[in-house]
């Protein structure tokens, strides 16, 4: 069986003190108090701005050995940029840190957004740009320019494979060309559910990525008892390898064959500390029918 990995998106959120964090636990450790409830995090810092590498270091050391942090890639390059002239902003997000994670560093996830629509050259050049591995990650990341000059980190300890997740957030992506391009790349199509955009099942790479905002509000609901067994029963299909019954997909094409697959569930439900209970209630129900 393929490995599931289950966090929530973000960590540092006022209104979960109290609720989520104890009252008495500093800020500074709210991060090592994640690393003991989960096995993973999304990073939402990186899709906002360039961190440095002290910072991912300072994480790495928070965590247990096999905890993993998903990276969520830098919105200059997909909401400024929007995926063009991207080589040297790319260079310089490799550059920031993200390699500092060494074999906690878990799947880079590109949130595109709403506004933008699918380009078929635009997409394919984009995700062909990005490093499979670890050491194509670091040759990519000594192209940086002068804004990170005496703070970037281009090294890797060894070489890792490298996982990239795209999560559409635009109608016009529900095409075949975007399936055939994200499949031909490696790149695994995010299953986001939300109320405010469609969600795809589609299967396109070797592990699958799931992003759960609140199916009924945005960012606000939670999920009910039925809901999450729903997804558990699906996760625990992806992980065998196979499909659920009835994926709602974008084209009729059977996924990557797989004997197990890996999946990433995050929550980023974080209004009235949805996303952490709500993912703890995912990972007992995952954990019985492991």
């Amino acid at each position: 069986m393929g490995k599931v990995w289950v966090g929530v998106s973000g960590w540092s959120y006022d209104g979960w003190r109290g609720e989520f964090y104890p009252e008495e636990l500093s800020r500074s450790r709210e991060l090592e108090y994640i690393g003991r409830r989960f096995n993973s995090v999304e990073i939402n810092g990186s899709f906002y701005s360039l961190l440095k590498p002290d910072t991912y270091r300072r994480w790495y050391d928070q965590v247990p050995r096999d905890f993993l942090f998903a990276v969520k890639g830098s919105r200059f390059i997909t909401h400024n940029k929007k995926l063009r002239d991207v080589e040297t902003p790319l260079a310089n997000f490799f550059a920031s840190g993200v390699l500092a994670l060494e074999e906690k560093l878990g799947p880079v996830v590109w949130q595109l957004s709403e506004n933008l629509r699918f380009d078929p050259q635009r997409v394919a050049h984009f995700l062909e740009l990005l490093p499979h591995d670890t050491e194509a990650a670091a040759r990519l990341a000594r192209k940086h320019d002068d804004r990170l000059k005496g703070r970037s980190w281009t090294k890797t300890d060894r070489n890792r494979r490298m996982r990239h997740a795209i999560e559409i957030r635009n109608e016009s992506f529900f095409d075949a060309e975007f399936v055939r391009i994200a499949r031909r790349n490696g790149a695994a199509v995010v299953l986001s559910d939300a109320a405010d955009w469609r969600l795809t099942e589609e299967v396109t790479a070797g592990f699958v990525y799931i992003r759960l905002h609140g199916s009924e509000e945005t960012y606000a609901s939670r999920y009910d008892d039925d809901q999450l067994d729903r997804w558990a029963e699906r996760i625990e299909a992806w992980r065998a390898g196979g499909q659920p019954r009835r994926p709602d997909t974008i084209t009729d094409r059977q996924p990557p064959r797989r004997k197990t697959r890996d999946v990433y569930v995050y929550f980023d439900n974080d209004q009235h500390v949805h996303a952490p209970k709500d993912a703890e209630r995912l990972a007992e129900r995952l954990d019985a029918l492991a």
